[in-house]
């Protein structure tokens, strides 16, 4: 049974006569009647009572024809939203997004994309990068932003920004001034840092294991805001990236010696299909992107 034999069987079904069908089909009426008979031969079952010219549903024909309007609908609203998924006419995108970026850049990347494709929806998660990681394994999201130099198994990943890495301490601290310090040295005052999960938090905790002494960090959080906050109050210094706190007047950015980076990626399951959406959500951040490193300045939200 193939859906051309059901149709053939609703043409049938409608007209109730095996000629006028086959008009409506464009076929020739034999081809209608043997079509007619294989679909019968295969269901095991009579669909049509046949005396002379007239032909009636059999109760098991009448049976079929709500089984068979059924199944050529569902097909015809398949390939109609496959058309449109296709044509991105309809999609939805699944973000996962860490908080140091949820205000910088990605609010402006998100807007221009809602002009450009405005019947897509998106929906963005905040989490650590650890965290994103694992839901675009479990497929709670389609897209994440991740980051490091690896990229871990199971995912995979364009790279689309790299950014310096600096200290960020009050402007009337006294590393303010400085052109650039040591790690070590950010070591000794009191730190606020990320909990465990994010990025930054890692790879302090990495770079820790390298140096003689311990951070000495005073308070832990979630909450990118707040900890730009605590720093601007004078409770402590903290590791950020540099654009987040380029316009933040109450804060100096002072360089690593040497310095340092992070490599931030787009990132999605390696064997896991990338919807339409998807696709075009991707190839526009990263056609952004390369915008903002020729020049074009994406603007905090808050300005």
């Amino acid at each position: 049974m193939d859906i051309r034999q059901i149709k053939t069987f609703l043409a049938v079904a409608e007209h109730l006569n095996f000629t006028r069908a086959a008009e409506t089909l464009r076929l020739a009426q034999p081809a209608v009647s043997i079509s007619i008979a294989k679909l019968e031969e295969a269901l095991e079952l009579t669909l049509f009572n046949r005396q002379g010219r007239q032909i009636t549903l059999t109760a098991e024909g009448e049976v079929f024809l709500r089984h068979a309007r059924r199944i050529v609908d569902d097909l015809s609203s398949a390939e109609r939203e496959m058309t449109e998924l296709k044509g991105l006419v309809r999609g939805e995108v699944r973000i996962g997004i860490p908080p140091m970026l949820s205000s910088y850049y990605f609010p402006r990347v998100i807007s221009d994309f809602r002009v450009a494709y405005p019947n897509l929806n998106l929906s963005v998660m905040g989490q650590g990068a650890g965290e994103i990681q694992q839901l675009i394994r479990s497929g709670d999201v389609d897209l994440g932003v991740i980051a490091g130099s690896n990229i871990p198994d199971g995912l995979e990943a364009r790279c689309f920004l790299r950014e310096e890495i600096v200290a960020c301490v009050p402007q009337d601290h006294a590393l303010a001034g400085r052109d650039s310090l040591r790690l070590e040295e950010l070591w000794r005052e009191p730190l606020i840092l990320f909990k465990q999960g994010f990025y930054l938090r890692e790879w302090i905790d990495s770079l820790q294991r390298d140096l003689p002494q311990t951070p000495n960090v005073v308070f832990e959080t979630n909450l990118f805001s707040l900890v730009r906050s605590l720093i601007r109050e004078g409770v402590g210094v903290s590791a950020l990236l540099r654009m987040v706190v380029a316009d933040e007047p109450q804060v100096a950015a002072v360089s690593f010696e040497p310095p340092l980076s992070l490599d931030l990626h787009i990132a999605w399951k390696s064997d896991g299909y990338l919807s339409q959406a998807n696709q075009a959500f991707r190839d526009f951040l990263l056609e952004r992107i390369e915008s903002y490193r020729q020049g074009m300045v994406f603007a905090n939200t808050e300005e």
